[in-house]
């Protein structure tokens, strides 16, 4: 998984907008205590620094993890996270209303008032909604799987829930000195061992993997240790890989994969980062890594785009919908159930450039065209685009579908799964179902960050990079090396691209 430093700012969206709104209340309040008036907006000079505030606010939140493990902070540390923040937050604005040297305009009185208000105010919010979402957890929470032994398991489950605060939800276990597949240990089902652990993490939804087994081996032990560790509670011997090579391949898959430190040895070529889980200090591996500002500054430039190209898929609806109907009555727009960041599966919108029975048709296609098997399906002269045709002389002719594939119209409708957080304006092409359960470990880390409507694949060659091997190292490529200039670079790319008509993203 390409791993956020700050746990994922999306997850502490709430407690940025609570803060947010906490500034304007006391903002409103300290213009009150001061002037009487209910509403400081309008005036000019208050609108002004009303907005410096905010802005501040937000930078100073994004740029110094203000909202960094907040769900796991106690009263103390809460109340001198909250006060460092507030603290810095008016020594910024006194330095801006210095420079610009219109600190005469606004009352001291109405100032400190603010401030104090706002530090009250938002240490009471912050602690009052951690009390609410440990209650009721209404937050999507990373899907964790355990990888434990026997003895250790039902301990490792009940440290995580007291301990994790409602970030992880369990959605299986791996216990790998045993065959205890279809029991439950603390109400999480074992759903594999160490035969086929690697096969079930390949084809599920798992965000992240806590390896919580020091006891029947961790990587770099001793040869002693590792034939003790592939001996079972009852005399036998445990099948499946060595754990080594086992903790191995899960990184290669692009799972973000916690170790415990005990005796623990270094991967070379692999993010790595000193973390927390419940009460275990643990080892993170991770093929890359975003601070705050850039995660942030990635879904803000997804917002927008998505929002965007909402608007101009509305407005194409109206010519491109007429056309399509006219030419193969039926619905106008093709949903299809994509895979998504680390297994999850989502619904894909596209406008429709094929017949109506194009999916059930796929097979029979794919194996007159000699594609049958390929990991990805594409081929420019499909007989199932709408309005196309083979001729009596071999030719083929084509139609508004191609058209529509061409200029990559068909595309626009998936701006909705931007702005709905399945996907980003720039990322791995999301592979179809059948396709995700014919990949290998390594192609798995492919979908380790969310899917984009275009990506490096698609700018470097599209549709005449058919070596699916040579499609992964170039989405591997862009995870390790991403940068918000990168994901503007390849935008910019695209259109020139699709202009240029190279074929269908």
């Amino acid at each position: 998984m390409y791993r956020k430093l700050s746990q994922g700012w999306l997850k502490h969206l709430d407690f940025i907008v609570l803060d947010l709104l906490c500034l304007q209340v006391a903002f409103v309040l300290a213009y009150m205590v001061r002037h009487g008036s209910r509403n400081p907006y309008v005036r000019e000079d208050y609108r002004v620094i009303a907005v410096v505030f905010t802005m501040t606010d937000l930078l100073l939140i994004v740029f110094f993890s203000s909202m960094k493990d907040v769900l796991k902070r106690g009263l103390r540390r809460e109340f001198t996270m909250t006060l460092f923040h507030t603290v810095l937050l008016a020594v910024t604005v006194s330095f801006y209303l210095f420079s610009v040297q219109n600190g005469d305009s606004y009352s001291r009185i109405f100032y400190y008032t603010m401030i104090a208000l706002y530090f009250c105010l938002t240490l009471l919010v912050r602690l009052g909604w951690k009390v609410v979402l440990r209650k009721n957890p209404i937050r999507d929470r990373t899907v964790l799987f355990l990888l434990v032994s026997s003895q250790n398991a039902e301990q490792t489950v009940g440290d995580i829930r007291e301990n994790s605060h409602g970030l992880y939800q369990l959605s299986g276990m791996a216990v790998l000195d045993r065959d205890m597949r279809g029991q439950e240990v603390g109400g999480v089902p074992v759903m594999a061992c160490r035969e086929d652990v690697e096969e079930y993490l390949k084809r599920e939804w798992v965000d992240e993997v806590l390896i919580a087994m020091a006891d029947i081996g961790v990587p770099g032990m001793s040869e002693a240790d590792r034939v003790a560790a592939r001996t079972n509670s009852a005399g036998g011997t445990v099948q499946g890989p060595e754990p080594e090579d086992l903790y191995r391949n899960l990184i290669e898959m692009g799972l973000v994969v916690h170790i415990r430190l005990e005796g623990l040895k270094l991967y070379a070529g692999e993010r790595q980062t000193v973390e927390h889980i419940g009460n275990s200090t643990v080892l993170t591996y991770s093929l890359g890594s975003v601070t705050l500002g850039q995660a942030f500054a990635k879904r803000a430039m997804d917002i927008l785009g998505g929002f965007i190209g909402c608007v101009l898929t509305g407005l194409l609806y109206l010519v491109i919908a007429p056309m399509i109907y006219i030419n193969s009555p039926g619905p106008v727009f093709f949903t299809q159930t994509r895979v998504g960041r680390n297994g999850k599966k989502f619904k894909m919108y596209k406008f429709r450039s094929m017949c109506l029975d194009a999916e059930a048709r796929k097979a029979e296609v794919a194996v007159a065209c000699g594609l049958d098997g390929q990991m990805m399906f594409k081929f420019e002269e499909d007989p199932r685009i709408i309005g196309s045709k083979v001729l009596p002389d071999g030719t083929y002719k084509k139609g508004i579908g191609n058209f529509i594939r061409d200029w990559s119209l068909d595309e626009f409708p998936q701006f909705y799964n931007v702005l709905k957080g399945d996907m980003s304006l720039v990322g791995t092409r999301p592979p179809t179902v059948d396709e995700w359960e014919k990949y290998e470990a390594h192609h798995r880390a492919r979908m380790s960050i969310r899917p984009g409507i275009t990506g490096l694949w698609q700018v470097s060659g599209r549709s005449r990079i058919s070596d699916f091997e040579e499609v992964v190292e170039l989405d591997r490529q862009y995870i390790c090396d991403w940068s918000l200039w990168m994901d503007l670079k390849i935008l910019l790319k695209t259109v020139k691209v699709v202009f240029r008509r190279d074929g269908a993203m």
